[in-house]
């Protein structure tokens, strides 16, 4: 029923849909925001944390949408929080961090269970599959890693980009992964075999966005670029 933006000005804003229609502004950030997120569960509980919002200055807050407040802080964080992402049970977040780390966080209790290092830069985005047992990192050391969340080990290692990999997601069928870099080129990553087998050229600047949607079996490629355009790719080729 809302959609929620974040802006570097530090303030989030909720907006009706389909109408998008302002609806309320919530003021919790100094730093610039990097990202915002919500519950894959919903917001159905009153007082219930279910939009997760961070920013540059390392604060992660928790937010009920049926009061508008505040209600929760992951605390930990030294420096940029550049983005995070719900675990699909709605239970867990994870955070990408500019201190070369990430963090998974248990929102039941508030408390980090994980602080893995492994890149060489800051870590820019993160990405959980579908059914939760694997993360991907992704960071500004050019490189995309694969966590397993059962042992919190990296398993897997995709280099390729030339330049910082700005984000990263899962396709529906739970094996093939989606990178876009500061390089303007996306990539399609098999995980059985743990190398590239497409590289999209599809942007003329750098690539912070990308998302794939649709169905195990029919997916589609969503980029978004600093070239001021957002593109959808079909599978038969990524054309």
């Amino acid at each position: 029923e809302y959609l929620a933006t974040g802006s570097w000005s530090g303030l989030i804003k909720l907006w009706s849909l389909p109408n998008c229609n302002p609806v309320a502004t919530l003021g919790g950030h100094v730093g610039r925001i990097g990202a915002v997120a919500f519950s894959p569960q919903g917001c159905n509980e009153e007082n219930v944390a279910c939009l997760a919002s961070c920013d540059s200055d390392g604060v992660v807050n928790m937010w009920s949408m049926s009061s508008t407040r505040r209600v929760a802080e992951l605390p930990g964080h030294n420096c940029r929080v550049a983005r995070l992402g719900y675990h699909p049970s709605g239970r867990f977040i994870a955070t990408a961090c500019f201190d070369h780390s990430w963090r998974l966080w248990d929102l039941e209790s508030t408390t980090e269970i994980l602080h893995q290092e492994g890149h060489s830069g800051p870590v820019y985005s993160v990405a959980f599959q579908n059914d939760g047992s694997l993360l991907a990192t992704v960071g500004l050391d050019s490189y995309c890693r694969l966590w397993d969340l059962r042992t919190g080990r990296p398993v897997s290692f995709l280099e390729g980009h030339l330049m910082s990999v700005l984000c990263c997601d899962f396709a529906p069928d739970g094996y093939h992964l989606g990178t876009g870099s500061e390089d303007h080129s996306c990539k399609i990553w098999d995980l059985r075999q743990h190398k590239c087998i497409y590289t999209i050229p599809a942007h003329e600047k750098m690539v912070p966005f990308c998302k794939f949607a649709g169905t195990p079996t029919n997916s589609v490629f969503l980029t978004a670029s600093y070239d001021h355009t957002a593109k959808i790719w079909s599978h038969k080729g990524w054309m």
